[in-house]
């Protein structure tokens, strides 16, 4: 009787309250999104200028900045997805005492998202609704990443804290000095920024 519930409209409070937060969310994540996207800008627009006046070593350092901000916004985008897909699906969660196999990575990623962005409380509301519904064994191990938890690896790599590569910071140099039309050289990172 509870799916035909979920498919006539009738749904508890608790699947209207996901929405609700949902709904929260996503529109903190486009405040958010505008925020990260400016930084992202004004950083590039950093490179660019230190190009531009022959500090290199300094526009390769910068660069990091930019690999961050990149990230940050494909998290963003990534829990943005889950958010619509959680709404969409929300029916399928009406009684269930296991998270269904189509919203694991989605119920798993929102879970080890709260964790990781401050920015986006209401991620740890619907954490804990996750939690009454799923047992709290299902959150925690998405937020501590064990083992078959769920999480999409993209997201793992894009809210990892290590240091991007020295190769990496000078491709995205390389990469806006050729959007930008300046002509450097960048092949060889100095000492000083690999022992940074």
């Amino acid at each position: 009787m509870g799916c035909l519930d979920a498919l006539l409209g009738k749904t508890s409070r608790k699947i209207t309250k996901l929405k609700t937060l949902i709904g929260l969310t996503i529109t903190r994540l486009a405040v958010l999104r505008s925020q990260h996207h400016a930084r992202w800008g004004h950083a590039r627009a950093d490179v660019a200028h230190l190009l531009l006046l022959g500090h290199h070593d300094r526009a390769v350092l910068r660069a990091e900045m930019v690999i961050m901000e990149q990230n940050m916004l494909d998290v963003l985008d990534i829990v943005e997805s889950y958010c619509h897909l959680l709404t969409e699906r929300a029916f399928l969660f009406h009684q269930q005492k296991e998270c269904p196999d189509e919203l694991r990575e989605a119920a798993a990623g929102v879970a080890f998202a709260s964790s990781r962005c401050g920015d986006l409380p209401e991620l740890r509301e619907i954490r804990r609704i996750f939690s009454s519904w799923f047992g709290k064994e299902f959150t925690t191990a998405a937020a501590e990443l064990r083992n078959n938890c769920g999480v999409n690896g993209k997201m793992v790599q894009k809210f990892s804290t290590r240091q991007p590569s020295v190769e990496c910071r000078v491709k995205v140099a390389k990469g806006i000095a050729v959007e930008k039309g300046i002509k450097v050289d960048l092949f060889d990172p100095s000492p000083e920024i690999t022992e940074v």
